[in-house]
């Protein structure tokens, strides 16, 4: 049987950093809403215990009847853990804290690395997007080797502050040993500058710091630090619903432009 993400075209992308707090839900969220403006379906799958996409986006956790728990560990569809957004074009599977003990019940289980994988392969539901977007949790555990071996790439958004770059060399070896043991056709998407003050001497370092150690990997799109995208959470939607026309809006829709433009996913 044909691959029904490969016939849709769809683009894996496992969006990843084991360091807290560098935007990574928050990239994940305004991008996908950003593709959806650009005309493409998208799906996120929320793989982070804490739930914040899952939140960020209206979900409830009441209202998460079947979330990626029951996906990765009690075998339920995926399409049946698919919810639409009050975005059309953008759905959502969601994530609940019982996430938080996959790694231990994952441990005895001897395709731990592959359920996600094959949950998405074996879904017809899939094969409806152009994108999956994987927000992956702040760690390099089993779920974030998950996403990785059903990625056909991994986005790391980096904050703009002291320390940025350490952590990194950790992120790319997980990353080539998975591609050398799991999944071959994994590469780095590249790097998102977030959380950006042009107006603080450190941000500028870190970028110029970033763009030496590693040139063409860092997106030429880079996001602001943006009182509206910290606040669009609060009221459930992205950015670029709360606030059009602010500049961490604009931020998102220019790094959606050059994602396609890598990809060369058509609409």
């Amino acid at each position: 049987m044909s691959d029904p993400l490969m016939q849709a075209r769809a683009r894996i992308i496992a969006v990843s950093n084991q360091k807290g707090g560098v935007g990574k839900t928050t990239t994940t969220i305004n991008l996908a809403a950003a593709l959806v403006a650009e005309g493409r379906r998208v799906l996120i799958v929320d793989l982070d215990p804490q739930g914040n996409a899952s939140t960020g986006l209206g979900l409830m956790p009441e209202d998460r009847e079947l979330t990626a728990y029951d996906v990765l560990l009690e075998d339920a569809p995926i399409q049946e853990a698919i919810y639409a957004t009050e975005i059309d074009g953008l759905y959502l599977v969601p994530s609940t804290v019982d996430l938080s003990s996959a790694d231990i019940e994952l441990m005895s289980n001897e395709k731990r690395s592959y359920l996600l994988h094959d949950a998405l392969r074996s879904s017809e539901a899939a094969g409806q997007f152009d994108f999956v977007l994987i927000d992956c949790p702040p760690s390099l555990n089993l779920l974030t080797v998950n996403a990785m071996v059903s990625a056909d790439s991994v986005l790391v958004p980096l904050q703009s502050e002291f320390f940025a770059l350490e952590g990194l060399s950790q992120l790319m070896l997980t990353i080539r040993e998975i591609r050398t043991t799991a999944n071959e056709r994994l590469r780095i998407e590249g790097v998102v500058l977030t959380m950006f003050d042009r107006r603080n001497n450190l941000s500028q370092q870190v970028e110029q710091d970033a763009r030496d150690n590693l040139g063409d990997l860092v997106f030429d799109t880079i996001i602001p630090r943006n009182v509206r995208v910290s606040e669009a959470p609060s009221f459930a939607m992205p950015v670029l619903q709360y606030d059009p026309t602010s500049t961490g809006a604009r931020a998102y829709r220019d790094l959606a432009v050059e994602l396609l433009a890598k990809t060369n996913v058509p609409a």
